[in-house]
């Protein structure tokens, strides 16, 4: 009886990879306020990618999703929140094919001015119609539809 033995691919498998990938923790805030047609939520224009979202982004090493989504709120549209409740994860492959994961919470501004630069260089104050309209992704749609909870 002959036994042979079959040297595996160095390579892993592709199923396996993906086990391994790392993921990418970031975090964002559905801003809202009361404005003359009612609610309106704040979105973002990022001219690197040339759409509209919400302001959000990676976590800082050592950094809890909390802190991230108020800093990263701050950074990019220049307002002081206040961090509202947990509205919705979105997971989805980043555009280095990776896998990300964002959380989001409600907030209001307590302060502070929008500055334009190379990130956001526009921000907008819409309805939830019209910022449905605006939003460039499904994903962002589905989380603004998950805001249900403010006081009307």
């Amino acid at each position: 009886m002959e036994i042979r033995l079959e040297r595996r691919s160095q390579q892993q498998p592709q199923w396996m990879a993906r086990l391994t990938e790392t993921i990418v923790h970031a975090a964002g805030g559905i801003l809202w306020r009361r404005g003359e047609s009612g609610l309106e939520f704040l979105l973002v224009h990022r001219p690197n990618y040339g759409d509209w979202s919400f302001a959000k982004g990676k976590l800082d090493p050592g950094e809890s999703h909390e802190e991230a989504a108020l800093r990263e709120v701050r950074e990019e549209t220049g307002f002081h929140c206040e961090l509202g409740e947990e509205v919705a994860t979105a997971s989805y492959r980043d555009r280095k094919g990776r896998p990300k994961i964002v959380r989001y919470w409600t907030m209001t501004t307590t302060g502070g001015t929008f500055v334009p630069d190379e990130e956001v260089d526009a921000i907008v104050w819409l309805s939830r119609p019209r910022a449905r309209q605006q939003l460039s992704y499904d994903r962002d749609k589905t989380i603004l539809d998950a805001v249900d909870s403010l006081p009307q």
